[in-house]
């Protein structure tokens, strides 16, 4: 058997946490903390079982690079070994396996290797420039699939020959081209021309029967004609049919913004397109062929039945602007608004970036999942391949937006039971339904189901919730047929979970406020598991950072709780004192940033922690449409972005004036993205409420971000001007009366700094004062540079200094 060889190995000593660690210290600066993240040390990444399943590879960033090494570590003696390159080339990759065990095949640098699990040989079946993708065997083990691009490949194990499963060509079939009434005329006149074309239908004809009549050969090529483009392609396990989605090949994408460089390796300035504007231009409509590939046909899969598909959800809205825009004389804009008779439909697209079809083992049944282009519905239908259609198995409606997760699906391994993901009870629960049968939910509660595996021998799910608390994650399982919920690990902070092979061990990754993704390994049933990494630096876990205190914030607005992370003094007697006081306001919208996990927010909790040494206390509120909380706290801010939010900080506010002593006139926000937003909304509408506010690449006016987010919660700009309108911090601008600090990336091409400068010129135009706009020539989105962050965050500590900590605020 191959085995992983030792020898050019280096050895990466994982000792205890408290061997690692000096004493702890207390006195934090801005330096340090805005310093590069490698000082705290790296999370682990993208764990794997090896192909026997006794050991485990993962990934880990490497000081000061971007690279990521590969690592092994054996889960029976926790030994970690970071291979080099050498040993790397010995690696293996994620393995999928036969029906029987006896074969495995994974992907490596790109390449399929295929594994004999009865002898142990390795075998290299492609060394190409592409990458291959979606490994997968045939029911019978007797031949291996895989893709390049939207190209699928059948690899035949006995022979070791590889062929195409199918040429698709975006043209006509030049046989289908018939003469005009020249081109006959010619043919009439002309017998050499005549001649010429029955010698060329013979030869078609010839090859055509030839094709047909043996298997060597290459395919015979499906014309899909050239109004349309392939977007992705699904063969079945069995190689007997493929299912192709297509889109208008000539679809205007709408005029993309440019992003300028002006700091450059060239010294020339540059740019770049970033993505359209919302309304700016609608995602192509999408639809499906279904390609027989023995009897090389093809069927176009009408989704004109789907229940629901023939209604408009925006009726009410649509009514009400098209009559505005008559009554203003603008007949051409009311009439491009008309609702279509049918909506168009794109498929879900699934974490791999594939479309979101799903064979059974067998290839046998087939699921594919529909969203409706108004993200108002989402279908799964099976494919009827004996009358070529689709079949709904379930519909999900959502009167504000269908989530962006939630959406998984697939099969039980009967080959005829579906599962999925669904919102219809107001979380995010595990169903099962037969194709012929009933539905049934295999979970229930007021908790998120979520990363649902199912164990190779089809007995179990595992999945990972919320169920003891919402910011509190662990792994639990359900039997296939349904039962008990049970809890697998206990640690609150889980992120991720890998089922070994025999279905007998769970690799997790799990994390806390001050400790990245670590891995370990523990029994499928439950149990004491063994950790095996720790990737933390001991200058980082020196200090005494405070641990935020998960409490439950009042709503005075009928919400219920607001689930907040309070950071305070370790020893806080005194509540009466008069304090200054932060709200950080998480990005995103829906995130969530209230749980006992590592924060995605490193750099902002070592500031809060800063915060609180300078006498300041923090509070991190998961406002209304965060994650984690149901489906109607996500959609609370349909058509109303930044309303029902601000609600909820003003309550934080409240809360902590009543309960830390905080001086209502001292209180400061701050946040980036979605919380820059907020923070622009909180001083715009709440005049008087904060003290002063920074902005991080704050999305300043809806109408220029993209089509995806904004268009699902906003509807388009054009159909629903009014919620644009209130939910724009520029719609605002003459409120400004409380210092506001607005920090940009000059390159951020997701929240374009143009937002923030559109802004800036409607202070200038309203003569406001106390306003600053920074901005930093090479950051986009997200910051990389310690250099911008340090400076970002100097700034914002200043201002807070100036405004928020004395009581200086323009009350």
């Amino acid at each position: 058997m191959r085995r992983l060889l030792l020898a050019g190995l280096i050895a990466l000593a994982v000792l205890p946490v408290a061997a690692q660690n000096p004493p702890r210290t207390q006195t934090l600066d801005l330096e340090t903390i805005m310093a590069n993240p490698d000082w705290m040390g790296h999370p682990v990444e993208n764990p794997y079982w090896s192909v026997d399943g006794r050991s485990l590879y993962y990934q880990l960033k490497r000081d000061g690079s971007s690279v990521r090494d590969l690592y092994h570590v054996d889960p029976a003696t926790g030994d970690n070994t970071r291979l080099d390159a050498a040993a790397t080339a010995r690696a293996e990759g994620p393995a999928v396996y036969d029906h029987a065990h006896r074969q495995a095949a994974y992907l490596f640098h790109g390449d399929v290797f295929l594994v004999d699990l009865t002898t142990g040989r390795h075998a290299q079946i492609t060394r190409s420039p592409q990458p291959e993708a979606a490994l997968r065997f045939s029911p019978d083990g007797r031949s291996l699939q895989f893709r390049q691009g939207n190209q699928w490949y059948i690899y035949d194990i006995a022979s070791g020959v590889t062929a195409p499963a199918a040429l698709l060509k975006s043209t006509d079939d030049p046989q289908d081209k018939q003469p005009d009434a020249l081109g006959r005329q010619q043919l009439e006149l002309f017998k050499v021309l005549r001649e010429d074309k029955a010698d060329k239908d013979a030869l078609h004809a010839n090859e055509q029967e030839l094709a047909a009549a043996d298997p060597t050969r290459a395919p015979q090529p499906f014309y899909l004609g050239d109004k349309q483009q392939v977007v992705d392609t699904e063969l079945s396990p069995d190689n007997r049919w493929m299912l192709v989605v297509m889109q208008p090949a000539h679809h205007d994408d709408g005029k993309a913004p440019p992003v300028i460089h002006y700091v450059t390796d060239t010294g020339y300035t540059e740019s770049e397109d970033a993505r359209t504007y919302v309304g700016r231009n609608d995602p192509a409509p999408q639809s499906v062929v279904l390609l027989d590939l023995s009897a090389h046909t093809s069927y176009a899969l009408s989704t004109d039945d789907l229940p629901g598909i023939k209604d408009d959800p925006l009726k009410a809205i649509r009514a009400k602007t098209v009559a505005a825009l008559e009554k203003a004389g603008k007949d051409d804009e009311a009439k491009a608004l008309k609702a279509p008779d049918i909506r168009p439909v794109t498929l879900y697209t699934m974490d791999s970036g594939t479309a979101g079809i799903v064979w059974t083992d067998d290839g046998r049944n087939a699921a594919i999942e529909f969203l409706s282009a108004d993200n108002k519905d989402r279908w799964i239908a099976t494919v009827d391949f004996a009358h070529h259609a689709l079949v709904s198995q379930h519909r999900l409606h959502n009167d504000a937006w269908i989530n962006w997760g939630f959406n998984d699906f697939g099969w039980l391994k009967d080959n005829h039971t579906l599962w999925y993901l669904s919102e219809e009870s107001g979380y995010s629960q595990l169903y099962v339904k037969p194709v012929n049968g009933v539905a049934k939910a295999l979970t229930t509660g007021k908790f998120e189901v979520s990363q649902p595996q199912l164990s190779d021998d089809g007995k179990w799910f595992y999945v990972r919730t919320n169920k003891v608390a919402p910011y509190s994650y662990d792994a639990y399982r359900v039997p296939a047929t349904g039962g008990e919920l049970t809890r697998i690990t206990q640690y609150g902070g889980l992120e991720q979970f890998v089922l070994s092979p025999d279905d007998k061990q769970l690799a997790v990754l799990h994390s806390a406020a001050y400790v990245l993704p670590q891995l370990a390994v523990l029994d499928a049933q439950g149990g004491t598991p063994r950790e095996l990494t720790h990737t933390m630096k001991a200058a980082f876990t020196a200090h005494a950072w405070i641990e935020p205190k998960i409490v439950q914030v009042p709503s005075s607005h009928g919400a219920g709780v607001i689930y907040a992370k309070y950071y305070g003094p370790a020893n806080e007697t005194d509540a009466s004192s008069s304090r200054p006081a932060v709200l950080f306001v998480h990005g995103a919208g829906y995130l969530q940033d209230v749980t006992t996990s590592a924060t995605y927010y490193q750099h902002e909790q070592l500031f809060n922690n800063l915060l609180v040494q300078e006498g300041y206390v923090v509070l991190d509120m998961d406002y209304r449409a965060s994650a984690g909380y149901g489906s109607a706290w996500r959609t609370a801010i349909y058509r109303q972005m930044g309303h029902p939010e601000l609600e909820d900080l003003l309550d934080g506010k409240a809360w902590l004036v009543k309960n830390h002593g905080v001086d209502p006139h001292r209180v400061g926000i701050y946040g980036g993205s979605y919380g820059g937003f907020m923070t622009e909304m909180a001083l715009l509408r709440a005049p008087g409420e904060f003290a002063a506010g920074a902005a991080q690449r704050p999305p300043a006016d809806w109408v220029t971000y993209n089509d995806q987010y904004t268009a699902d919660i906003l509807n388009d700009p054009q159909l629903d001007p009014e919620a644009y309108t209130i939910s724009s911090p520029i719609t605002y601008a003459q409120n400004l009366r409380d210092p506001l600090l607005i920090n940009h990336g000059l390159i951020d091409n997701n929240v374009m700094a143009s937002d923030s400068i559109r802004l800036y010129q409607r202070f200038i135009e309203l003569h406001k004062k106390n306003f600053w706009l920074s901005l930093y020539p090479m950051e986009r989105h997200e910051f990389e540079h310690a250099d911008s962050w340090y400076d970002e965050y100097r700034r914002i500590n200043e201002l807070f200094e100036t405004w928020v900590k004395p009581g200086t605020s323009q009350q």
